[in-house]
């Protein structure tokens, strides 16, 4: 089932704040960037985020779930409602994410 368009827009505002977040559509799902990094996506209306220390440390007890088959499992926000949580959050996990991959262009 694809995230509803309101539960998308509700973390957008959320996290708007937040200079650099930008956002992906991909089949009914979001991919958030931050500053051009991947931070997480909407899934199924659940706001997961990548599994790194900083994530970790700040939701010590945040369930883990795979947003689609095939996937890694990331870690459930749970206080979507927290906007002061969530700039701390996806701030703290920016310097440990990796650089985006460059796709290469098709002939």
């Amino acid at each position: 089932m694809p995230s509803s368009l309101g539960y998308f827009e509700f973390v957008l505002e959320q996290i708007s704040g937040l200079d650099g977040v930008t956002y992906r559509a991909m089949m009914g799902e979001y991919i958030i960037y931050y500053r051009g990094k991947i931070v997480g996506g909407i899934y199924d209306d659940r706001f997961l985020v990548k599994e790194t220390a900083s994530s970790k440390a700040m939701m010590p007890d945040a369930a883990r779930e795979i947003p689609y088959d095939g996937a890694k499992e990331m870690l459930l926000v749970e206080e979507i409602d927290n906007r002061e949580f969530l700039r701390e959050l996806i701030e703290a996990m920016y310097q440990e994410l990796p650089e985006t991959k460059k796709r290469a262009k098709k002939a």
